[in-house]
């Protein structure tokens, strides 16, 4: 996630646009929100497949997200609205309308605050998530704003295990998520992405990292592990 702040550092300082981005995780981890401070200590010493799960602090908030089978975005953007919530309904836009080119309705999560009280992103929904139409959440996302500037990413829950997700949060808490047979990643990805050039009428081109982007990214990701180890 060191990637997502480096681009929302550089969208803000004007020196690169906005972005679309798609990723996964491996080996899988736990994202902790930004403020988020509660969390059970045996996160700590979990595995999964003989690797040790991460546990990683979001630049944005919520809750916490296990990421293993999931499939994560990000819009690095500005020009939108300074309300929260609007600039979620008009950044969500793209979701909304990407899986519906796929056979997939879906709509804004309906709980308040109470979920600041549940360690788990994906035991709520609120008007920042969206749920299909049986109400079981698909997509969890969070924001940081820099000046103008803002970064939004959320992970969209495709294979989940529910072994490992009752391992790290406990009992019935992972909804089993019925999506049309069929649906690989690639898919999933190229539907999002059309979508997202047509709701911000926009062109995308794909550009990798130079080296030296790659260095200051990893700069970034080294500082965030030394303030992590200075506050624990």
């Amino acid at each position: 996630m060191a990637v997502d702040r480096w681009l929302l550092k550089q969208h803000e300082l004007g020196k690169h646009p906005s972005t679309l981005r798609f990723y996964t995780w491996s080996p899988p981890a736990i994202s902790l929100g930004y403020h988020q401070k509660k969390y059970p200590e045996y996160w700590q010493n979990l595995s999964y497949q003989g690797d040790k799960l991460d546990l990683v602090r979001r630049p944005s908030g919520g809750r916490a997200v296990l990421h293993q089978g999931d499939l994560t975005y990000a819009v690095v953007t500005s020009g939108i609205a300074e309300n929260r919530l609007q600039a979620y309904t008009k950044i969500c836009e793209f979701l909304i309308s990407g899986w519906r080119s796929l056979g997939v309705e879906l709509n804004y999560g309906q709980a308040g605050r109470g979920y600041i009280h549940n360690p788990n992103c994906f035991g709520t929904a609120t008007g920042a998530d969206l749920v299909l139409e049986d109400g079981s959440k698909l997509i969890g996302s969070a924001q940081l704003r820099r000046g103008k500037a803002i970064l939004q990413h959320g992970s969209i829950i495709l294979q989940s295990n529910a072994d490992l997700f009752e391992q790290v949060f406990g009992e019935n808490t992972l909804e089993a998520v019925e999506l049309p047979e069929n649906l690989d990643q690639e898919t999933i990805i190229n539907a999002l992405t059309d979508a997202a050039c047509d709701s911000f009428n926009m062109q995308l081109a794909v550009e990798p990292f130079s080296d030296a982007q790659w260095e200051e990214i990893l700069a970034l990701a080294n500082e965030d592990i030394n303030c992590q180890n200075v506050q624990s």
